[in-house]
């Protein structure tokens, strides 16, 4: 019964079971496999590497998010207690493989704004701190910063491409065409 359903009946009362043509049709689903599950790796290691001293130091990182001068002092606060702990939990769930549309989305979101306050500072000319992954002075904001916070949206922007624009997604049953 099992040699059926992975090999299937030729017809003639004998098995087909040819190894050759499953290893070719399952080979670019493996590569597919390695490439989603490395993105998501290296994403929510990333997510969780700068979540940790930014929830140890809140007031520090409050700090950071002031020199930005991007938000009202109203959200300063806020921002800095809830960004550290959203990181956190988008790392995790990167990692675990949970509720993955949501979290591609929010993480690429996370990932552009990130980007995009760094740009809008680096071109206003402020010699601010990055506080990236730490709340001490870890990188002033430079051209390698940004380059650094783009290259995080390579493995982003593949997640959200197969995510949501997936091409020839693999059956999960392949036999339950020929049996109905």
């Amino acid at each position: 019964m099992l040699c059926e359903l992975s090999c299937g009946d030729n017809g003639e009362g004998t098995m087909n079971c040819s190894t050759e043509k499953k290893t070719a049709e399952t080979k670019p689903w493996h590569l597919h496999r390695i490439f989603t599950l490395s993105a998501r790796l290296i994403l929510g290691g990333i997510f969780i590497y700068a979540s940790f001293d930014k929830i140890l130091h809140p007031a520090a990182f409050a700090k950071g998010v002031y020199s930005y001068q991007i938000l009202p002092d109203g959200f300063i606060n806020l921002t800095a207690i809830v960004l550290p702990w959203l990181e956190l939990v988008l790392g995790s769930f990167l990692i675990i493989g949970f509720w993955l549309p949501g979290t591609v989305v929010m993480s690429n979101l996370l990932l552009m704004t990130f980007t995009g306050a760094l740009l809008f500072n680096m071109a206003r000319g402020l010699d601010i701190d990055c506080g990236c992954f730490s709340t001490t002075a870890d990188s002033a904001i430079n051209f390698w910063t940004v380059l650094r916070d783009v290259s995080f949206l390579i493995p982003a922007a593949y997640l959200f491409y197969v995510t949501f624009f997936p091409r020839n997604k693999p059956a999960l049953n392949r036999g339950d065409d020929e049996l109905s």
